[in-house]
């Protein structure tokens, strides 16, 4: 992998990871366009690696009390977040363990990347008209559901936090909010598929595009994360489902025409 080829896909795994656009799909689709090799499921974790602690910095404060009224005050309505995140990571955590192999080998077609693509952009302007009324409450029902979303979002093209936006948008959850429990849930997922995988990390394979492509992905990971919250605060999601659109679309006719 050339040190060009790392930044770009940093890039667009930091993008990817925070705007609902689906960074798995954009990692399996940039080799597939450019005619390489599609860089490996190990190497795209590495890059949420990088994603993860770009969204446990930007939230550094909202970590902290989570965690120490968690641990402390579990009863407390601080408190209980830490728990409710848990639950709302076990539904995709045990089905990323149970089809792995599938999500690697089986789902990385260009037909199903696109047809996610434009269906689950959709589904999001749907739930971005019909929901984002604001006034839901974090509870054992609504975080299940949520994180049962993510489930969908291991076929590439769907976007986890597509999906999971989508998915508190239609509890009542406004957009922003939306948004902010996307990235909180996406920490422990993140984190699960990191150790999951680490252990297949050769040392001899960490070199200087390697490590750029982390930094950028580190870097742009925050700084998506910040546009994001700052864009939804008196905009609604149309430009993301018509990148989508667009992009489906593109694909399927540059599969067909090979």
């Amino acid at each position: 992998m050339t040190i060009t080829s790392a930044i770009l896909l940093g890039f667009i795994q930091a993008a990817g990871e925070f705007l609902p656009i689906s960074s798995s799909a954009h990692l399996a689709l940039l080799p597939w366009l450019m005619g390489e090799t599609y860089q490996g499921l190990t190497y795209d974790v590495i890059l949420h690696a990088a994603t993860l602690f770009a969204v446990l910095f930007y939230f550094r404060k909202e970590w902290f009390y989570i965690i120490k009224y968690g641990l402390t005050k579990p009863k407390s309505e601080e408190g209980k977040i830490l728990w409710l995140l848990v639950i709302g990571t076990l539904p995709a955590a045990v089905a990323g363990v149970l089809f792995q192999k599938q999500i690697e080998n089986t789902l990385r077609s260009p037909y199903i990347m696109a047809g996610a693509l434009i269906l689950f952009a959709l589904v999001l302007f749907y739930a971005d008209k019909k929901g984002s009324k604001g006034g839901a409450v974090m509870n054992i029902k609504n975080i299940l559901i949520i994180g049962c979303a993510q489930i969908v979002a291991l076929i590439p093209g769907v976007s986890r936090s597509g999906i999971t936006i989508t998915a508190a948008l239609l509890l009542g959850f406004g957009r922003a909010e939306s948004a902010k429990i996307s990235f909180l849930l996406s920490v422990p997922v993140i984190a699960g598929a990191f150790l999951l995988e680490a252990r297949h990390i050769n040392p001899a394979d960490i070199n200087a595009a390697f490590i750029l492509g982390f930094l950028t992905a580190l870097i742009f990971g925050w700084l998506f994360i910040k546009f994001l919250m700052t864009y939804l605060q008196k905009h609604n999601f149309n430009i993301f489902v018509v990148y989508r659109i667009v992009l489906g679309i593109a694909v399927i006719i540059i599969a067909l025409a090979r």
